[in-house]
């Protein structure tokens, strides 16, 4: 058993070292996607859009309702020159702009398409060119619905129709044979779209799948290979080699190497989309149900996005004086100046979360305003220290409070009494007790106790980070030692809990070994919480210089084993289980950790914790976690009686943290997305699913690519939502912080996974 055992975790541990491959820092520029909405409001007619024709100039053409509008300067006009007199004339405008007046109902019209010499137009049942302002039909055979239109570089004509694809030669009409090499017939009905790419490959679409004729043959790609979506309604090709797929929900974009699904408000006006056109640029643009809508892939740099970022949560998203962080209400849906920031029960972790990345910023960039907002955000935290000492009641010294609440508006005690002996219900060690609200000494201030272990977890990654990259001079940094002892000195006097102003320790800052390892109701967070407190009192040693702090932690490693403890840091049944927030937590201690540690023999078995740990979490594409765990393990290896292994991260680390950080939409309000109908995505299996930690948590799944759906596809305000489920609500009316982008990609700035403005 030993030997099989020292094999396998061998060959585990080399086999990832080996796939741990090289990176260059990530170039600053990319192509950052940008997505508008025209409806009603900016001059459309309030018909589903029917058609899209783009000018000469790559100006967008709609025709909606029987009239063509043009976008110019950002407003739609309508264009009275190509308006029919009757349902039965088409109009539209030639290469020169002149109208062209057909003799053909305009409602039958389903698609167009220019070249240089000619213009063909596609009914449901027929096929023509229009040569001098005449319709001249290419006979097509009225038993097969035609759906779509191309046009090769030589001038021939390809149909997609119900019954195959077509291409006109002389004077007839020829179907193509298409084959997958597996006995399979393709494309022989239902054929939806058609287009050539600008290699001139000829890309089709049906509900079995698309097609692509390349150099060696046909390739083709189903739910398996990729493919979102298949209830497709049109293919346009783009300039930079581009395809994208219209489909009766969303739209998909092919480039090159894998599809990309958009779908929901945050990238369509309305999922039906009927016609897509991309102009010179590269913009797509699209005729949908509700609207007509465009998605630019639009050159920026990293460096700006977080800027673009930082200026909405100065402008938008601070709360109070002391300028605490987190999303905000919207009192008119997708309208941020109605943002009305509230306070949250987590404001200290997510202010220190955007803090740390302010302290990266700094110290990668050495930019005054970083430092000026991560001073600010030290200043926020410290005053939860400071706002709860000298009131009636109060906790004892260096009890950090959840949140504030200005006294000038209602009061958050009433009521809570009841309201807390409900929660009990659910949770029997959830408390009941008065005021869970304190006024402040000075009476200007509530402040929220009970204050939970994930405050703890951001409050020390900051400090440190802040106290090293930040706190310039010695009165600087004797401030946050002050707050860091101050708090250390209080978990350790009271059994290595956080004691409240009852006396008792709170719901979940319990860190002693008399709960952790002697009460079987904390035995699901024994792992995270020992590692917790390890590496608080590592910050604390590191800091103050205090030897108490390294003696303290090396009474629990010795005497009650918080190094074992900390092996298994969480209570999961594999990827995709358990608490999301518990991940969060967790990497923002094993990063502190292993930085801050000076006991060498300790740091050993965090590295084989954190390598397991990361290895369950490497298919969330997150970029915080693999920068974190990359910056601590890179090179690095941990030794146990079997040998020594490396445990550098996994190839794909580097290319999905920065695939997460140019994914990431501008708009950060809470748009839903559907993903759960999707082709290529895989449910969860029901152990993983539902599982004993976090019981009814379905609907849940992942790309055929083993990963999660890209951040593209979800919204989520913090680190800590769960990236397997598929589904998720919102409908525009919460603006969230752009934390989750600044945050990694400060970090990865710092420490050189990004390269540097």
């Amino acid at each position: 058993m030993r030997i099989l055992h020292r094999s396998g975790l061998g060959l585990t541990l080399f086999t990832s070292s080996l796939l741990a491959a090289d990176f260059a820092p990530a170039p600053q520029e990319f192509r950052q996607e940008v997505a508008q909405h025209f409806t009603i409001a900016p001059g459309l007619p309030a018909n589903a859009a029917q058609l899209l024709d783009l000018a000469a100039d790559g100006t967008p053409r709609v025709l909606a309702g029987g009239t063509w509008s043009e976008l110019r300067d950002g407003q739609w006009r309508a264009l009275p020159a190509l308006a029919p007199k009757s349902d039965r004339e088409f109009v539209f405008a030639n290469a020169g702009g002149s109208p062209v007046k057909l003799a053909l109902p305009w409602t039958n019209v389903n698609h167009l398409v220019r070249t240089d010499t000619a213009l063909r137009l596609a009914t449901a049942t027929g096929v023509f060119f229009v040569r001098d302002g005449r319709l001249d039909s290419q006979h097509w055979p009225a038993k097969s619905q035609v759906n779509q239109l191309a046009v090769s570089s030589d001038g021939t004509c390809f149909v997609a129709s119900s019954s195959g694809i077509f291409r006109r030669l002389a004077t007839r009409w020829e179907a193509l044979e298409i084959s997958d090499g597996l006995g399979r017939a393709w494309a022989v009905s239902d054929v939806l779209g058609v287009a050539f790419d600008t290699s001139g490959r000829l890309w089709f679409a049906t509900k079995a799948g698309v097609g692509c004729h390349t150099t060696v043959g046909w390739k083709f790609y189903e739910g398996k290979d990729g493919l979102p979506w298949n209830e497709f309604t049109c293919v346009a090709a783009g300039p930079d080699g581009e395809v994208w797929f219209g489909t009766h929900r969303g739209a998909i974009r092919w480039d090159g190497r894998e599809f990309h699904y958009r779908q929901g408000p945050r990238w369509l006006p309305h999922d039906d989309v009927s016609a897509v056109a991309v102009d010179a640029k590269g913009t797509a643009w699209f005729a949908t149900a509700g609207g007509v809508g465009s998605i630019e892939r639009r050159p920026m740099t990293l460096a700006a996005k977080a800027e673009f970022y930082e200026e909405e949560i100065d402008r938008h998203l601070r709360r109070t004086p002391f300028g605490y962080v987190d999303g905000a209400r919207l009192t008119t849906p997708a309208d941020k100046s109605t943002a009305s920031p509230t306070d949250s029960d987590n404001d200290g972790l997510w202010t220190a979360m955007y803090g740390a990345g302010e302290c990266f910023a700094y110290g990668a960039t050495k930019d005054a305003k970083a430092k000026a907002r991560a001073t600010a955000a030290f200043e926020a935290l410290r005053f939860l220290q400071k706002v709860t000492q000298g009131g009636t009641p109060a906790p004892p010294k260096g009890y950090v409070a959840r949140t504030i609440r200005p006294t000038e508006g209602p009061d958050p005690n009433v009521g809570r009494v009841a309201a807390d002996r409900e929660k009990q219900q659910a949770d029997a060690m959830w408390k009941v007790y008065e005021h869970r609200w304190p006024k402040s000494a000075d009476g200007k201030w509530y402040w929220k106790s009970d204050t939970s272990s994930d405050e703890l977890d951001g409050h020390f990654f900051f400090y440190a980070l802040y106290h090293d990259l930040v706190a310039d001079t010695s009165a600087e940094k004797e401030r946050v030692r002050e707050v860091v002892r101050d708090l250390t000195d209080h978990l350790i006097t009271h059994d290595f809990s956080l004691t409240d102003h009852d006396g008792q320790p709170t719901r979940w800052g319990v860190y002693g070994p008399q709960s952790l390892n002697g009460d079987p109701r904390w035995w699901a967070e024994r792992g995270l919480n020992s590692l917790s407190i390890l590496t608080y009192l590592a910050v604390a040693e590191h800091l103050t210089g205090d030897a108490k702090y390294a003696a303290a932690a090396r009474e629990l490693i010795d005497q009650h084993g918080y190094a074992q403890n900390l092996m298994f840091a969480k209570v999961q049944a594999g990827a995709g289980s358990g608490n999301q927030s518990d991940d969060e937590m967790a990497f923002m201690c094993y990063y502190t950790l292993l930085r801050c540690s000076k006991d060498a023999a300790l740091k050993n078995v965090v590295r084989a914790s954190f390598y397991a740990y990361w290895q369950t979490e490497a298919a969330e594409r997150n970029p915080f976690f693999n920068f974190a765990y990359a910056a601590t393990s890179i090179g690095q290896s941990m030794t146990n009686v079997w040998g020594t292994f490396p445990v550098s991260p996994l190839a794909d680390w580097h290319a999905d943290s920065v695939g997460a950080l140019h994914g990431f939409s501008l708009d950060r309000l809470n748009w839903a997305h559907q993903n759960s109908h999707r082709l290529d995505v895989v449910p969860l299996d029901r152990a993983r699913a539902i599982d004993f930690y976090e019981p009814g948590n379905e609907g849940r799944g992942y790309r055929v690519d083993g990963k999660v759906l890209p951040v593209e596809n979800r919204h989520f305000g913090h680190w800590n939502t769960d990236p397997w489920r598929l589904d998720v609500g919102g409908r525009g009316n919460q603006l969230d912080a752009g934390t989750v982008f600044l945050l990694p990609y400060y970090l990865g700035l710092y420490h050189g996974f990004v390269a540097k403005p």
